[in-house]
C-alpha cells in the first residue's frame, strides 16, 4: 500500500512539472495539494493563482496613489505657506489629517472589511481617494485653502481602507513561503507613493513669486493626480477580485470554514488587546512608524533651516529614504519567508533605525548635503523597511483574527504617535532647533526597542501550517498525534523564537 501511495505521488509530481512547462499558456493553477481535512481524512486542495500577482500590484498601484497625496504638500510646505496665506502650522495638518482621520476610522473600516472582503473595501477606497484629487483640482487658489482642506480629508478617508489591506490580501491569496513578500510588495507601493510625493511637487511647483503662475502649477499638479488616481479606479472596477476560488494555504482554509455567524467584530477586538505580546508590538510599532510620520511631514523644514533655497533637494532627500526604505522592506520581507525569524528580525531592525536616527541628527547641520542624503538613505533602510515586518509579526501573534483587525490597531497607534511626534517635533524645532527635535525621537525609539525585547514570539500561523503539513505526513492520520508531534516539531525548527 505504501508503495502505491509512493507510485502515485511520483506521478502527480511529474503531472505537475508537465504542467508547468506548457509556458504561458497552461491554466494558472500552480500548486494543487490535497491535505486531510480536520477528522475527516477527505483532501482539502490548496491552490496558487498567476492572478495573485496582479491583484497586489493593483493594490500597490491605488497605495501608492493616496500615499502621494498624503505627503504632496508637505514636501513644499514653505510654497504652500505663501500661496495660501496660512501658518505652517496649518500646512501641516494637511499631512497630519490622514493620521487624525484614520484614529476613530479603522474600527469600522476593519469591521467592514471583515463582513464585506477585499473587492469591496478596495473600491470605496478608490472611489474615496478619486474624489479627493478631483476636490483639490478645484481648490488651485490662494482663497480655497480650506477646499483643498476637504479634498485631503477625503483622500484621508480612503488611507483607512488602505492600510490594514497588505496582510490581509497576502493571507488570502499567497501561499504560506510567499505571504511575506507579497505583504512587502503591498507596503512597497505605499512607499513608492511617498517617495513620487517626496520627488515630485518640488519639480512641478517651483519657488516663484507671481501667484498666478503660482497657481497654474499647483493646478497641473492637482490633474496629474487626478489623473492617475481615476486610471486606477477604473482598473480596480474591472480587474481586482474578491478572492481565489480554492485558498492558497491549509491557514486559509481553516480560517474559512469559521461561519460568519460564529464571528465577533468586537470579540476579536476583546482577544487582541488581551493577546499581551500583540500589545507590546502595538506600541512599539506605533513608537517607530510614528517617528518615520514626523520625520517626513517635517523634512522641508529641518531641510530648509540648514539649506536655504534646497526645496528640490529636500525631496530628492525624502525620496532617497523611502527608496532605501523599499529596499529594505523586500529584502525583510524574504529574509522573513526564508527564515520566520520574526522577533530576532524585528528587534535588529528596531535596533539599526534608532542608530541610523542618531546618525542623520548629528549629521544634519555638518553643511554637507551628500552627508544628509547618505545618513538619510540608511534611516530610511531600516526605518521605512520595519513597516512590512510588524504587520507579519503581527499576523503571526493573532491568528486566527483578522489579519484587518491586527492592522488596524498597528496603524492606529502608528497614527496617535505620529499626531504627537509631528506636533511636539516642530513645536522643538521652532523653538531649540532640528537637533534637539531629532534626539527627542531617538528617546522613543529606545523605549520601542527594549518593548520589542519583551515581546514573547508565538508564531500561530507558523505553527497552523506546520501542523498540516506534519498531519498529511503522519501514516495514521490521527489528529492529535499529529499536533503533538507538529508542535514538537516546531519547537526543534524554531528553537530561539520565545
Amino acid at each position: 500500500m505504501d508503495d502505491n501511495r509512493e507510485d502515485s505521488l511520483e506521478k502527480s509530481a511529474q503531472n505537475s512539472k508537465q504542467e508547468e512547462e506548457k509556458g504561458p499558456d497552461a491554466v494558472d493553477r500552480i500548486e494543487c495539494t490535497g491535505i486531510p481535512n480536520g477528522g475527516s481524512g477527505s483532501p482539502a486542495a490548496v491552490r496558487l493563482y498567476k492572478r495573485r500577482w496582479l491583484v497586489v500590484f493593483l493594490f500597490s498601484s491605488y497605495s501608492l496613489s493616496n500615499a502621494y497625496q498624503w505627503i504632496q504638500y508637505g514636501i513644499i510646505s514653505n510654497i504652500i505657506v505663501k500661496f495660501y496665506s496660512v501658518e505652517a502650522f496649518a500646512v501641516d495638518w494637511l499631512s497630519m489629517v490622514f493620521m487624525l482621520t484614520y484614529i476613530p476610522f479603522i474600527f469600522p473600516v476593519s469591521w467592514l472589511l471583515d463582513k464585506k472582503g477585499l473587492r469591496v473595501t478596495a473600491l470605496l477606497a478608490n472611489a474615496l481617494n478619486c474624489a479627493g484629487t478631483w476636490i483639490k483640482v478645484a481648490s488651485a487658489r490662494p482663497d480655497l485653502f480650506g477646499v483643498t482642506m476637504l479634498g485631503q480629508f477625503a483622500s484621508s478617508l480612503a488611507q483607512v481602507f488602505i492600510l490594514g489591506m497588505p496582510s490581509r490580501l497576502a493571507s488570502v491569496w499567497f501561499g504560506a513561503d510567499e505571504v511575506s513578500t507579497a505583504c512587502s510588495i503591498g507596503v512597497f507601493g505605499n512607499q513608492m507613493g511617498i517617495a513620487i510625493g517626496f520627488l515630485v511637487p518640488p519639480i512641478l511647483v517651483p519657488n516663484v513669486d507671481d501667484m498666478n503662475e503660482l497657481a497654474h502649477h499647483i493646478r497641473i499638479m492637482f490633474y496629474i493626480s487626478a489623473g492617475v488616481a481615476t486610471l486606477i479606479f477604473v482598473l480596480v472596477v474591472i480587474v481586482f477580485q474578491e478572492k481565489p476560488e480554492i485558498p492558497p494555504t491549509q491557514a486559509q482554509v481553516q480560517a474559512r470554514s469559521i461561519s460568519p455567524d460564529e464571528y465577533s467584530y468586537m470579540a476579536s477586538i476583546l482577544r487582541l488587546l488581551r493577546n499581551k505580546p500583540f500589545m507590546l508590538l502595538v506600541v512599539s510599532y506605533g513608537l517607530n512608524v510614528g517617528c518615520f510620520y514626523a520625520v517626513s511631514t517635517l523634512l522641508n523644514r529641518m531641510i530648509i533651516e540648514h539649506y536655504p533655497n534646497e526645496e528640490v533637494n529636500a525631496g530628492r532627500i525624502g525620496l532617497t529614504i523611502v527608496i532605501a526604505g523599499m529596499v529594505g522592506s523586500l529584502i525583510c520581507g524574504i529574509w522573513l519567508d526564508k527564515t520566520k525569524t520574526y522577533k530576532q528580525t524585528t528587534l535588529v531592525v528596531y535596533l539599526l533605525s534608532l542608530t541610523g536616527m542618531l546618525v542623520y541628527a548629528f549629521t544634519l547641520n555638518l553643511g554637507h548635503l551628500w552627508v544628509v542624503f547618505i545618513t538619510a538613505g540608511v534611516l530610511g533602510f531600516f526605518m521605512t523597511g520595519y513597516l512590512p515586518l510588524g504587520f507579519e509579526f503581527a499576523v503571526e501573534l493573532t491568528y486566527p483574527e483578522s489579519e484587518g483587525t491586527s492592522s488596524g490597531l498597528l496603524n492606529c497607534s502608528a497614527q496617535i504617535f505620529g499626531i504627537i511626534f509631528t506636533i511636539c517635533q516642530g513645536k522643538i524645532i521652532d523653538k531649540w532647533g532640528t537637533l534637539p527635535g531629532n534626539i527627542f525621537l531617538c528617546i522613543f525609539l529606545l523605549i520601542g526597542a527594549v518593548l520589542t525585547g519583551f515581546i514573547k514570539s508565538d508564531l500561530r500561523r507558523q505553527k497552523a501550517n506546520l501542523q498540516s503539513m506534519v498531519h498529511t505526513a503522519s501514516p495514521t492520520g490521527s489528529i492529535s498525534s499529529a499536533q503533538d508531534y507538529g508542535a514538537t516539531a516546531y519547537s526543534s525548527h524554531w528553537p530561539h523564537q520565545s
